[in-house]
C-alpha cells in the first residue's frame, strides 16, 4: 500500500503486490518477465536469494543478504541490494538520540535481518554480540563481524553492563504469534533501548515490556519505512515522497 500510494502520487505506471513465495530460485525464473523491474526480498529468503542474483551490491555482499532486487531495463539482469541496515540503525541511533560508537549491542536471530543489523552497528563503531537459538549460527555470524556469540539462553542472565542496546531480528512475536518473545521481561531492564524487526503488530510484546522496564523502545515499522525509502528510488529511479510513507 505505501508503494502504490507513492507511484500514484507522481504517476509512475506501477503497481507492488504481494506474493507468497516457497522457492526463491523457481520464483524468479518464472516471474523473469521485464515487467517484473524489481522484487522486495523478505523473510526467509534474503540469504538464499544471493544464489539467483547476477550482481550483488558490495555492502549487501559483505551483510550476506539482499532485502531488494532489481531487474536490469537493458539485459534483464537481476542485482541485489540490502535496505535493511540502513533503516534499521539509522531509526535506532535516532531512538537513542546519539551514536552507536562504543555501545554495546545485542542481535537476536543471525538471518538476514540479524546480519544486516550487526554489519550496521558494527560500522557504527559499536561492540557486538550475537544471540541465537542455535549457537552455531551465532558462531558463524559471530566470526565475520567480530562479535561475541551467545546461545538464546544464555541471553537470560548476559549482564555485562548496563544500558545495552538490544534488537531483535527473528520473527518471535509476530502475527500470529502475538504472545510469544525473545526473551524474559526479567532481562530487559538491562538495557536502554529495545528495537524490534517486527512491525505486525506493531507493539509487540517485547516492546511493550520494555518499555514496561523503561526501555526506549523503537519499533520495526520505523526500519520498515526508512528501508522502503531506498526501495522505491531503485524501482522508479525517482526520489521517495517521504511523506506518504508515514
Amino acid at each position: 500500500l505505501l508503494y502504490n500510494q507513492a507511484f500514484k502520487s507522481v504517476g509512475f505506471d506501477g503497481v507492488y503486490v504481494h506474493l507468497l513465495v516457497d522457492d526463491i530460485t523457481k520464483f524468479l525464473r518464472t516471474y523473469s518477465s521485464p515487467d517484473f523491474v524489481g522484487f522486495s526480498c523478505t523473510i526467509p529468503h534474503k540469504e538464499a536469494a544471493l544464489g539467483c542474483l547476477d550482481e550483488i551490491d558490495p555492502v549487501a555482499k559483505s551483510i550476506g543478504a539482499v532485502n531488494c532486487i532489481i531487474r536490469s531495463p537493458s539485459d534483464g539482469k537481476l542485482s541485489g541490494y540490502n535496505t535493511d541496515y540502513f533503516g534499521a540503525i539509522s531509526a535506532i541511533e535516532d531512538g537513542l538520540q546519539s551514536p552507536l560508537a562504543g555501545k554495546l549491542f545485542v542481535v537476536i536471530g543471525a538471518g538476514g535481518a540479524g546480519k544486516a543489523l550487526a554489519y550496521g552497528a558494527k560500522e557504527k563503531g559499536a561492540r557486538i554480540v550475537i544471540a541465537n537459538r542455535t549457537y552455531e549460527r551465532a558462531r558463524e555470524l559471530a566470526e565475520i563481524v567480530g562479535a561475541r556469540a551467545l546461545s538464546l539462553a544464555e541471553l537470560d542472565t548476559f549482564h555485562p553492563e548496563d544500558g545495552m542496546i538490544l534488537a531483535n531480528s527473528t520473527s518471535i512475536g509476530m502475527q500470529p504469534k502475538v504472545d510469544e518473545t525473545p526473551i524474559p521481561k526479567k532481562a530487559l531492564s538491562n538495557y536502554s533501548l529495545v528495537f524490534d524487526a517486527v512491525y505486525t503488530p506493531k507493539l509487540t510484546r517485547l516492546l511493550r515490556e520494555a518499555e514496561e522496564c523503561g526501555a526506549t523502545v523503537v519499533s520495526g515499522l520505523e526500519m520498515f519505512i526508512r528501508q522502503a525509502y531506498e526501495q522505491y528510488e531503485r524501482f522508479t529511479g525517482l526520489p521517495a515522497p517521504k511523506e506518504l510513507f508515514r
